[in-house]
């Protein structure tokens, strides 16, 4: 991915998103697009014209983080998008150290899978920023069984929501979940635009999804550290859940996620229903294996 794309498509959606009366300026004559206009934009940001088309142009030479900051002020940016300008500046910046990073983490170490295994009473599991899906305990592989038995692999949240059929029937609001995905990519491709492998993707999702291409193109850009999704199972039916992230420190770029339901509620007896489905002392059976035997599997 183009670092200099990036900005210039980032920084036009984000003004185009903001009208003259939200940023409290008054509007005068007719306008061929909504948004602000760039003289707009540098007025709010208190800067020239010329330098924010620069800016916008991806020409981030000299750019302190005092003009981000106004910029990020001028377009309301949120917390996530805030972080995602700064990123995109950095990777431009002559002394950036971006294109000798390491590509986003594809393996863990077999303490955190100890750890994942030792969770068994609700599904966890482990991702990278690219949304593959490293690891998970019993419950996670069973909770996302289709996602693992995918005939679209490697394992990737958004490779299953894009291309799999079955996902629009697992995700109760596709539509809204599909988004935040893409949006999390973005978050992403900022941090590391020269990761390969999340190019590949990118690229291999806009190739076979129109839906895919349509959400990239707005670059909205999201985090995914916590919140409520509701699924509909293939085994257990319907399922509300609560997640939450915790950043393994030791492991760049790696984060692991626990579900939780609401406790007495249906979702928390189907989650234990799903849990002793997979429960078994024969290690060569996985959670998957419950999902496409059935639980009779278990009898």
């Amino acid at each position: 991915m183009d670092p200099r794309s990036e900005i210039r498509e980032f920084l036009t959606s984000r003004r185009a998103k903001i009208t003259p009366e939200q940023a409290g300026l008054t509007s005068y004559g007719s306008r061929r697009v909504p948004g602000l206009r760039r003289e707009e934009v540098a007025v709010l940001a208190d800067v020239s014209l010329p330098y924010y088309t620069r800016i916008e142009r991806g020409d981030m030479s000299g750019v302190s983080e005092s003009v981000l900051e106004a910029l990020a002020r001028a377009l309301q940016l949120d917390e996530a998008e805030r972080a995602h300008l700064f990123d995109l500046a950095r990777t431009l910046r002559p002394t950036s150290s971006s294109r000798r990073r390491r590509g986003t983490q594809q393996s863990i170490r077999s303490s955190v899978q100890h750890m994942l295994d030792a969770i068994t009473a609700i599904p966890a599991f482990v991702r990278n920023g690219r949304l593959d899906i490293l690891a998970a305990n019993r419950l996670g592989r069973a909770f996302y069984s289709q996602h693992f038995d995918s005939p679209h692999q490697p394992v990737n949240s958004a490779r299953f929501a894009f291309l799999d059929p079955r996902a629009q029937s697992f995700y109760l609001d596709w539509e809204s979940i599909a988004k935040d995905m893409v949006a999390v990519l973005h978050e992403a491709a900022g941090r590391d635009p020269y990761d390969r492998a999340l190019s590949d993707l990118v690229g291999e999702l806009s190739t076979r999804s129109e839906t895919f291409r349509t959400f990239w193109a707005a670059h909205n850009v999201r985090r995914h550290d916590t919140g409520v999704k509701s699924v509909h199972h293939p085994l257990v039916g319907e399922v509300t859940f609560t997640f939450e992230s915790m950043e393994l420190l030791a492991d760049s770029g790696l984060t692991m996620f626990v579900y939780t339901t609401e406790p007495g509620s249906k979702s928390e007896q189907a989650m234990n229903l799903l849990a002793s489905w997979t429960a078994t002392p024969d290690e060569e059976t996985t959670g998957a294996d419950v999902i496409r035997d059935g639980p009779s599997a278990q009898a």
